[in-house]
């Protein structure tokens, strides 16, 4: 997909030279300029979206009204991760890291599902079993969730409020799990699809609102075969009522009662796209979709047609090709991102697949670049150095701006710019997996501008540009460094 966009490209033809040492520039000292045109084998710097390039927007202000996104568009926050601690104070645990977050520049954040599922006090939450009990009626062996009670989730959404920061909640609207077995007359056979005995007596079910078989009158996908976690029938008219339609459906009650702001759908290849639209049409917020797919092509279908975010599992694979199969060339090619930035949730690992292991790079990466990018809580909180992330969210809020060129890339450098956005001066991003200092000639958004490199990992590197705005940048090994003025 790459010549796509090579044939796309408005951009000049750029040149580039591996230059001298150190002592050439630093100190505020303006580099010489290159001597020759060396242009890489099959590369050429690509303007890889044509739009507008102004910030990510998820549609949402704050409670308060205020607007919280920055130049750079908004961050989020995976608040959770598999197996999260048993005994319901994961709520209470969350509310205390709020503060913090906000400060740090994170402006949402996602919850694991927050009903009562089959395994009770040990559910993950995806296996629901009664939408309506947050951890306030005792059944499937427990009372509390697995993340606390209903009061404690309620605190942990004003809490987030009160700092503007948005709360997504994560719908599991496929499968069901917890049922009683009942048997039903079309196939003649018994199925776990009696959930006429939920405590909170809302969204009674039987084997009229599940899919039993494969029949063709099935809406979309399937899972489990029908045993156990029998699927939602969505075409059924009292399923719609209780799910988005009614009053007292499960969208309105989360939108209204516990004020969530938007919604993170799980497994949404399990049902038809016209799901999402008609949740988002009759209770509005953010979305995104858990489309897990690493085809461009399908995440923008999908996208187009449920008129939703998506999460770019194709971003996903390509960085983990580029990063730990150290093929930096990888990330010039077709990516969701590319193709509709404002729609693109970006990530480096998730509750269910963790495969990129050199994430820094790959953090440097969406907070550098378009889309909406998605901090994983034991990234932040425990694997990786905290500082180093809020330096990269704070230079993502303040600078990511504007739409994108890819400057240069091979196996071991790339390099793109941020070409910035109403008035902001943008950036230049170097990430560099080599063993050895790189150092670049690049064009830049400033003329005759002292620039530095925000990380600080090329501290005693400060350039100054040239009246044409090419300057010389460098990145040490294993490293990354991002240039803006000061």
């Amino acid at each position: 997909m790459r010549n796509f966009y090579l044939a796309a490209c408005t951009a000049v033809l750029f040149t580039f030279t591996s230059c001298g040492s150190d002592s050439e520039s630093g100190g505020g000292i303006t580099p010489e300029p290159p001597s020759e045109v060396v242009v890489k084998p099959n590369f050429t710097p690509i303007q890889v979206t044509r739009h507008e390039g102004k910030p990510f927007s998820t549609g949402v202000t704050s409670r308060d009204g205020k607007n919280i996104v920055g130049p750079g568009g908004p961050v989020m926050m995976q608040a959770f991760y598999w197996d999260v601690p048993q005994g319901g104070t994961w709520w209470n645990v969350l509310s205390e890291k709020i503060p913090s977050w906000a400060g740090s520049g994170i402006t949402s954040m996602w919850l694991p599902p927050v009903t009562k599922g089959q395994s009770g006090g040990y559910s993950m939450g995806y296996d629901p079993y009664d939408y309506f009990d947050f951890g306030q009626y005792t059944q499937q062996g427990t009372t509390e969730t697995r993340f606390g009670n209903e009061s404690e989730l309620v605190n942990l959404i004003s809490t987030a409020h009160s700092k503007s920061m948005l709360v997504f909640a994560d719908m599991v609207l496929n499968h069901n799990s917890g049922g009683a077995s009942e048997y039903d007359p079309n196939i003649q056979d018994y199925y776990w699809t009696d959930f006429t005995g939920v405590k909170s007596g809302k969204f009674p079910r039987t084997y009229l609102d599940f899919y039993t078989n494969q029949g063709t009158d099935r809406d979309e996908g399937y899972f489990g075969e029908g045993r156990g976690m029998p699927d939602l029938r969505h075409t059924r008219e009292h399923v719609q009522n209780w799910l988005w339609k009614s009053p007292e459906s499960v969208a309105k009650y989360y939108k209204n009662t516990l004020k969530f702001d938007g919604w993170r759908f799980d497994y949404v290849k399990g049902f038809g796209t016209w799901v999402i639209r008609e949740w988002n049409k009759s209770v509005g917020g953010f979305s995104v979709g858990e489309n897990w797919d690493g085809n461009p092509s399908e995440l923008e279908n999908w996208a187009n047609s449920a008129e939703s975010a998506v999460f770019d599992f194709s971003l996903y694979y390509k960085m983990d090709q580029a990063f730990d199969e150290q093929n930096l060339m990888k990330l010039t090619e077709d990516v969701y991102w590319k193709r509709n930035p404002y729609k693109a949730v970006t990530f480096v690992t998730n509750h269910d697949t963790d495969d990129i292991w050199n994430k820094h790079y790959a953090y440097a990466y969406i907070l550098t670049h378009e889309g909406y990018p998605t901090i994983f809580y034991r990234d932040y909180e425990e694997w990786l150095d905290k500082n180093k992330l809020n330096t990269l969210i704070k230079i993502h809020n303040e600078r990511a701006t504007g739409n994108t060129t890819i400057l240069y890339a091979d196996k071991d450098e790339y390099i793109a710019r941020r070409n910035g956005y109403n008035g902001n001066p943008g950036l230049v991003v170097y990430l560099n997996t080599s063993e050895q200092t790189q150092e670049k000639w690049v064009e830049t958004n400033w003329a005759s501008a002292a620039i530095k490199d925000h990380t600080s990992h090329a501290a005693a590197w400060n350039p100054t540009t040239r009246a044409d705005k090419w300057v010389k940048i460098k990145c040490p090994p294993k490293s990354y460094t991002v240039w803006s003025t000061p």
